[in-house]
């Protein structure tokens, strides 16, 4: 019986150590030294170094004078971060589309950009399409006094055109920049 246990266990602990420590020691030594930034989260700071947020995950912004992010199934939190899993079926994902609706309406601005009232698959896209950050940038230059124009030059820098895929906004970065405005 020992023949057979003591080359298993050998093994398991073998393989444990390589798998459980040695694979990923490696992995984030590689990843600290290649992509630290990246490897750290893409935190982003203010001019004081403070961490305002993550380019990697949706911030809540309320007011007039900030560009909102889309819903969150989980309120913002990382914790419970996924989608609401509620069916275009459901009656309850129709009340909260309505209610969002009618509570970024911007007069004559047209419909809300559906973007702006579904949430993402993983509920914290920090995303946006240029067209639901240009539905709220009348309310944003509005809000801060601020011409429009100024306001449009600040979306138009930082419109990210991926390889592949449509272009997007990142919402905390363009509202860091906002912010750097006044």
């Amino acid at each position: 019986m020992t023949s057979f246990l003591r080359p298993a266990l050998s093994l398991m602990l073998l393989m444990t150590a390589i798998t459980g420590v040695i694979y990923p020691l490696t992995v984030t030594g590689i990843a600290q030294l290649a992509f630290p930034e990246q490897a750290n989260g893409s935190l982003v700071r203010d001019s004081a170094g403070k961490v305002l947020g993550s380019a990697l995950i949706a911030q809540d912004f309320t007011g007039d004078s900030w560009f909102h992010p889309r819903p969150s199934a989980g309120a913002f939190a990382t914790v419970s971060s996924a989608a609401s899993n509620l069916a275009p079926s459901n009656p309850a994902l129709a009340t909260r589309v309505k209610a969002s609706a009618g509570e970024l309406v911007v007069d004559g601005q047209g419909a809300v950009p559906l973007a702006m009232l579904t949430t993402s698959g993983s509920g914290l896209d920090p995303h946006l399409p240029p067209e639901a950050i240009r539905y709220q940038l009348v309310r944003v230059a509005a809000a801060r006094n601020v011409p429009a124009q100024v306001v449009e030059q600040l979306v138009a820098e930082h419109t990210e055109r991926p390889l592949v895929g449509p272009p997007v906004v990142n919402v905390l970065l363009l509202n860091q920049a906002l912010a750097q405005l006044q």
